[in-house]
């Protein structure tokens, strides 16, 4: 499917892909200031524990996996939002957007980061 011949031309067009691009930009540094949060999350937890000078300190071993889990999480997404927006600069050039659009990553990247959020709930609950 071939796009209008005015479609590729537009400024505007190329605009909203930059637009896209830089929100998937801030997508991954989001992810990657999240990771950071979670990573120290077991490390405040540590230091709450030593202040209360509880017997028992929690085990903090779960955050740290998943805050560099979030952060190369966030790489990933900053390096496929990369790629991704060369591909559809070209495919807007060539006048075949529609067809080089596809949106699995974006299923996949859900699904991921819905599973992580489950997996911290889970740990949460049984922690406190």
């Amino acid at each position: 499917m071939t796009e209008p011949a005015d479609s590729s031309g537009d400024p505007r067009t190329y605009l909203a892909a930059e637009r896209t691009f830089l929100a998937w930009l801030r997508t991954g540094i989001a992810l990657m200031g999240f990771g950071f949060v979670v990573a120290r999350f077991g490390l405040f937890l540590r230091e709450l524990a030593a202040s209360k000078e509880l017997a028992k300190m929690p085990d903090t071993g779960f955050s740290l996996p998943v805050g560099v889990l979030l952060i190369l999480l966030g790489i990933v997404v900053m390096v496929v939002a990369a790629f991704r927006h060369h591909r559809w600069i070209e495919a807007i050039d060539r006048g075949q957007f529609r067809r080089e659009f596809k949106s699995t990553f974006v299923f996949w990247l859900t699904g991921l980061l819905a599973l992580i959020g489950l997996a911290v709930a889970v740990y949460l609950a049984v922690l406190f």
